[in-house]
């Protein structure tokens, strides 16, 4: 499956609430592969549809040794516990900061042919399932920094090389779901 180019920081996708999946066919399971095979070569623990230009509500992660893919998904935080940590995005290239989040998490779903899926995860699986949801309802991790974090982190992006670059070009979409991009 091809890898696809990552939307940045800025691009509006990014910010935009996601809508469930309702038809689980071939072009979601060509998405799933596409998401799994992006995510794995730019070395990310998750990666969200929006990232990729396309508006619905799935998400893949690979990390503490569990790897799957979620679509549709909610979760539930499990106890009082946090943790605080680095966390960085793929759409966010080259930077991260401490961001707090739930300790334990226990995520509901559907895999890509829509039989039911329940993921339990703690520490970092946790982190990025937040993280990915996160994602699906327009939301960036730099949105749940500390005020003083998010002042500094806003200052590094805008500082960052890649800040500012358009959106990819793609004449013709090389997945059905991305339909035609500017």
């Amino acid at each position: 499956m091809p890898v696809q180019p990552v939307r940045l920081f800025g691009d509006p996708v990014l910010r935009t609430p996601a809508e469930p999946v309702t038809t689980f066919d071939a072009e979601l399971r060509k998405l799933v592969a596409d998401l799994t095979d992006t995510m794995h070569d730019e070395g990310g623990a998750g990666l969200a549809a929006p990232q990729l230009g396309v508006g619905l509500r799935v998400f893949t992660y690979d990390c503490d040794t569990f790897s799957g893919h979620l679509v549709n998904p909610t979760f539930e935080v499990v106890g009082d516990e946090e943790q605080v940590g680095p966390e960085g995005c793929l759409s966010i290239p080259g930077l991260a900061w401490e961001c707090r989040r739930h300790l334990h998490v226990v995520a509901r779903g559907f895999d890509q042919h829509g039989e039911p899926v329940v993921v339990e995860g703690s520490e970092l699986l946790a982190r990025c399932i937040q993280h990915e949801t996160d994602h699906l309802d327009g939301v960036l991790f730099v949105d749940r920094l500390d005020p003083a974090t998010r002042k500094i982190a806003m200052a590094e992006i805008r500082a960052a090389e890649w800040f500012g670059e358009p959106a990819p070009v793609i004449r013709e979409s090389p997945h059905p779901l991305f339909g035609k991009v500017r």
